[in-house]
């Protein structure tokens, strides 16, 4: 293999002893598509003696068959594994490679270029300590070079490289260079980047890589690999950090220990030191340190450990440790930045789940306001974010959590949101700060509650969520539903779709972003009404299903009770007591739900109403029916 030192036949154990202290230095390259980012890695591994001879064997029968070079070597082909990579020449996911100098160990993150795979690139980033920015010498500088640039100035890459590739294919040219050199150095002022270093290159020729070049005699700068064993990494940064542990999970392994395990995201800790709990602010004292191998006397960051304490609190998966001098922050609410990475666009009100750390809530984006254009850095306004849109955006959690902005520390500062439907990943986020408005409201206590109201109205509160298409029936059943009940002698309440556009959301049209925010206000009041000890009763076209499943989960377990209104689009069509379906089908009303804009039809429905089977007096008492076998009101 290749990188081959002297002490390897002559000794070996100074060898690996020298090999074991080397320092480690994770660094990625980015930029756009096609810019040489594969290659230049190839060449790096090439260059770095890293290949064993059966490597360079398949990549040179590869190169043959897959390879761009004609008869050279396709270096991009050391990295792009996938075979859809190969069949089109790009980089579709992040390809991880390990490669070592007789300076440094490196671990490098080959990251895609391609537009619809900027997600990748923050994967990427987000554990780097320095980047390579790769710009094709024929094109400048790009908008995904603009985007990544932005994006490693959001999580925090401290060194740059910007690497002006196939400068063979410029004839070398030092105008070309100082004019990319020279707009780049423009754009980056509005940026918050630490340092830039410029170097002219040829990944595919080796100029300028590991030995600078004859053909650039104009250049004096370092080599690309000169400057990879040199940068300063503070690798004791984290140390420095106050002390932070995400708990991962409790450690009971019998009735005598109680730990609290988790790996140290900043900082020190030793026996003896005061700890906080957060969020709940209980303090306690470090009685112990563990790890596999045994106790500790210290412990730092980047170290799985498991603590004990002196005293018996109450700590959970998710919370965070710190120590009393400088503990972690704790709220609800945060300005933060947001990449979203979905192709489904981000749309304000709609609860998505968010992971911080070992810590995972219902977050719900409240306000969007504003999103970056990446070209020019000016604040546009944004109703909602699309893919590989960046804004910065008021969260809302369900709950308070431990933090620390972004800025001060990564791991405790820097979340994800997931759908909560597919459990997909689709967004990054970095917390600003918290808001004001967090600190400053507290639930107030009040001495009649929700129990004593339902008491006094003996009946169960509930939430009765009636849900189809335009036309279904939804509102003549649920109107028929509340005469009965009252009938019966209980209290209730119905909101209606239409009636409630009429005040309460006026404000709101018809687009996604407003029939999101339709429901949660009306979830929010349905909640409220609950507390008051009401049956609340709503007909709600209520399209999707992660707003049906915000509403359940604002009530207990038991109040919520679904009833789909089954009524085929045909059928409903057919019915048009509006004649709303005729002017979506000549196109006058947009976004119209059955027609241009979609309904997701609910999967584990309560009560399931076949409305080509019965009549709405006959679904109002098959919902009476169940509301009696649920015990939310009594059998007569």
């Amino acid at each position: 293999m290749a990188h081959v030192s002297d002490l390897i036949s002559s000794d070996i154990e100074q060898y690996l002893k020298q090999h074991e202290n080397k320092g480690l230095l994770r660094f990625i390259t980015c930029g756009s598509v096609d810019d040489g980012k594969s290659t230049l890695i190839g060449r790096l591994l090439f260059d770095s003696k890293m290949l064993f001879e059966d490597q360079l064997s398949a990549i040179e029968a590869d190169s043959k068959k897959y390879g761009t070079q004609g008869e050279e070597i396709d270096f991009a082909l050391l990295v792009d594994g996938l075979a859809a990579e190969r069949e089109q020449g790009i980089t579709i996911d992040v390809a991880y490679r390990f490669f070592s100098t007789d300076r440094r160990k490196f671990i490098v993150a080959d990251t895609p270029g391609h537009e619809q795979y900027t997600r990748n690139m923050v994967t990427g980033a987000s554990t780097a300590d320095a980047a390579i920015l790769m710009v094709d010498a024929r094109k400048g500088i790009l908008t995904q070079t603009r985007r990544h640039s932005f994006l490693m100035s959001l999580i925090g890459i401290r060194h740059i490289v910007v690497a002006i590739n196939k400068m063979d294919l410029m004839d070398y040219s030092e105008k070309v260079f100082n004019q990319i050199r020279d707009e780049y150095r423009e754009f980056a002022k509005q940026l918050d980047l630490d340092e830039i270093t410029f170097i002219p290159m040829s990944a595919l020729k080796g100029d300028n890589i590991t030995a600078l070049s004859d053909s650039t005699p104009w250049y004096h700068g370092t080599t690309l690999m000169g400057f990879l064993e040199t940068v300063e990494v503070d690798d004791d940064r984290l140390q420095r950090n106050p002390f932070r542990l995400p708990v991962q999970w409790v450690n009971r392994p019998n009735l005598d220990f109680r730990g609290f395990s988790g790996t140290l995201a900043s900082g020190v800790i030793r026996p003896g030191d005061e700890i906080r709990v957060q969020p709940s602010g209980k303090t306690s004292r470090v009685a112990s340190i563990y790890t596999y191998d045994g106790e500790l006397d210290e412990a730092v960051a980047g170290q799985s450990v498991t603590l004990t304490l002196a005293d018996e609190i109450d700590i959970s998966r998710g919370d965070v440790i710190s120590t009393t001098e400088q503990p972690a922050q704790t709220a609800e609410q945060f300005e933060t930045t947001i990449v979203w990475m979905h192709d489904e666009p981000l749309l304000p009100g709609r609860p998505y789940l968010l992971k911080l750390g070992t810590q995972t809530v219902t977050a719900t984006v409240t306000a969007i306001k504003y999103q970056v254009n990446v070209n020019t850095l000016e604040h546009t306004a944004a109703k909602n974010l699309a893919l590989n849109g960046i804004g910065i955006c008021n969260i809302s959690l369900d709950r308070a959590v431990a933090f620390d902005p972004y800025k001060e520390n990564q791991d405790t500062g820097g979340f994800i949101l997931v759908d909560r439907m597919s459990n997909n990943t689709v967004a990054a986020g970095m917390i600003h700060f918290s808001l004001r408005r967090s600190q400053n409201i507290h639930m107030q206590h009040v001495d009649v509650d929700k129990a004593a109201r339902a008491i006094a109205k003996n009946q169960k509160p509930s939430v009765l969520w009636l849900t189809g298409l335009s036309g279904a029936g939804k509102s003549t059943i649920a109107n028929l539903v509340e005469k009965k009940l009252h009938a019966m002698g209980h209290h209730t309440y119905l909101l209606d779709g239409d009636n409630v556009r009429h005040g309460l959301n006026k404000d709101l049209g018809f687009t996604d972003a407003d029939r999101v925010e339709n429901i949660r206000r009306v979830a929010e009041v349905a909640k409220l009404m609950v507390d008051a000890g009401l049956i609340v009763i709503t007909a709600f076209i209520s399209p999707f299903r992660s707003e049906r499943a915000m509403a359940r989960g604002m009530v207990e377990d038991g109040e919520f009770v679904e009833v789909f209104v089954n009524t085929p689009l045909e059928v409903a069509e057919d019915r048009d007591p509006k004649g709303l379906y005729k002017k979506a089908r000549r196109g006058e009303l947009k976004n119209f739900t059955g027609i241009d804009s979609a309904y997701e039809t609910p999967e584990a429905a309560e009560v399931v109403l076949d409305t080509t089977r019965c009549t709405a007096e006959e679904a109002a008492d098959q919902v009476i029916r169940q509301l009696q076998a649920r015990g939310i009101v009594p059998e007569l």
